[in-house]
């Protein structure tokens, strides 16, 4: 079953659809379920004050219980952030690290 994708900041872009695909399965290959996964965009807190629209977005994933947000200026930037943590190593050297899959997504 394949990420659940919601928000009201817009669809996400066509590219970010096409390549979808491939972080979920990026996500098996480690052991993860896609199906357990939420990614919520929303506008940024600063795309009130421009009267053009949004200049970044919020990306919210949820993993059962625990969620963590990203703000990225666009649906690319915010895959590749997120398909660098699926593959990032189990044991990412960080001053600050959290345990289990939220804290190695979240850093």
């Amino acid at each position: 079953m394949p990420i659940t994708l919601q928000g009201i900041a817009g669809d996400f872009s066509a590219e970010f659809m096409r390549k979808l695909h491939g972080l979920e399965q990026a996500m098996v290959a480690r052991g993860l379920d896609p199906a357990e996964f939420i990614i919520s965009k929303e506008s940024a807190a600063s795309a009130n004050a421009r009267p053009i629209g949004p200049f970044f977005y919020d990306y919210t994933v949820f993993i059962g219980g625990e969620h963590f947000t990203v703000t990225e200026p666009n649906d690319m930037g915010f895959l590749e952030y997120f398909y660098g943590r699926i593959l990032a190593p189990e044991e990412e050297p960080a001053p600050r690290k959290q345990v289990g899959l939220l804290g190695r997504l979240a850093h």
